[in-house]
């Protein structure tokens, strides 16, 4: 495996720890900046826009580059974003700086993601992908809960200088790394042909996979606190729930990793079909705290060892669009990630806590059951 690879993780650590951190900030955040915290919660929202509208057009817009330059260009915009928005007083300076740094977020997870194509064997395509994917889940693990404890002892805007700083680290690696240095402009983007990939099974399939599982995952993990303090769990404890899921999910992700690339297919499948019996009996146990941290890891493992295995597979089955596949992945994580908390917020209102897993449930049925319409061979 290329160095490269684990270069790009740590970026897109860094990139998911600011994507995820301001659900711990708000409070905060809105009081010093003087907002309402469901205005501040725009934040978030606008974060979410920027990733789906940017993973398409900057990964256009930045394929008439080398992917070096395109990617170190994007990591600088994003370091430069969050530096504005560490200093800032206003709130509006601030939501634009989000969405600045979601659209250079967007676009290097695409070009990441596109790029990764060309630097390992095709064999080596899920495994690759799923370790990039891993700096997400880290990010749940490690990154959330240290920008928290950074907020409390530094304030808010040190979180905001710490994804700063983790980005340093990954700018030089990119630029000392020689793999980058030998892939080669991608060719002129025909955004008409790229487009038309969506029309073959073999990609259209995986990606609505995948927006559904990461629709039931988000969902569950927006609101696994207020499942928690239903089941009884503590305040205090809300940052190990958390972790259980984050901790699950980075072994659902390197499980995938490891044994997923020779029977994809039925590990997406019998995943799917686990994912759905684990939401079921959670649902049913969401009385209790253990049941809950039990159901906290073993659906962040399941659910992110099928999602991961979906995108490696966008990734690669989208071959006739060198500059727009890794685009379709991103589109598909985070498309799953605005919708699956809308979703999950109507179950909620309608049936507690129970009805957000049992949503969660729905949507993994409805991935597993159309798993049989991917193409047997990987």
């Amino acid at each position: 495996m290329p160095f490269l690879i684990p270069v790009l993780a740590l970026a897109i650590f860094a990139q998911g720890t600011s994507e995820f951190m301001l659900a711990g900030l708000l409070l905060p955040l809105s009081s010093d900046l003087g907002v309402e915290p469901a205005q501040a919660g725009l934040l978030t929202s606008a974060f979410a826009v920027g990733m789906v509208v940017g993973a398409p057009v900057v990964a256009v817009f930045g394929a008439r580059w080398r992917p070096r330059r395109t990617l170190v260009l994007l990591l600088l915009a994003f370091i430069l974003a969050h530096a504005v928005g560490a200093v800032s007083a206003s709130f509006w300076v601030l939501l634009t700086t989000r969405v600045i740094a979601a659209l250079a977020n967007a676009g290097f997870l695409a070009i990441a993601l596109s790029t990764v194509r060309g630097i390992v064997s095709p064999g080596q395509t899920t495994r690759a992908v799923a370790t990039l994917l891993a700096g997400t889940t880290l990010a749940t693990i490690v990154g959330v809960p240290a920008s928290a404890l950074l907020a409390g002892i530094l304030g808010w805007r040190s979180t905001f200088w710490g994804v700063v700083v983790l980005c340093v680290p990954a700018i030089l690696g990119l630029l000392l790394d020689q793999t980058l240095g030998r892939v080669a402009t991608a060719p002129r983007v025909r955004v008409r042909a790229e487009l038309n990939e969506l029309r073959h099974r073999r990609v259209l399939v995986p990606v609505i996979l995948a927006v559904l599982v990461n629709a039931a995952t988000f969902g569950v993990f927006t609101f696994l606190g207020v499942i928690g303090a239903d089941a009884g769990v503590d305040d205090a404890w809300v940052p190990a729930l958390l972790a259980a899921f984050g901790i699950g999910a980075f072994l659902g992700v390197s499980a995938t990793a490891r044994w997923a690339a020779v029977r994809e297919r039925a590990w997406i499948a019998v995943g799917g079909f686990a994912a759905t019996a684990l939401w079921v009996l959670l649902a049913f146990g969401s009385a209790s705290a253990p049941v809950v941290f039990a159901g906290a890891f073993l659906g962040g493992m399941l659910s992110f060892a099928v999602g991961s295995a979906l995108i490696s597979r966008i990734v690669r089955e989208a071959t006739g669009a060198p500059v727009l596949g890794g685009a379709y992945a991103t589109v598909a994580l985070n498309l799953g990630a605005m919708a699956g908390p809308a979703f999950a917020a109507s179950a909620y209102s309608t049936a507690g806590a129970q009805g957000i897993v049992l949503a969660a449930a729905a949507l993994t049925a409805a991935a597993a059951s159309f798993a049989s319409l991917l193409p047997t061979s990987p």
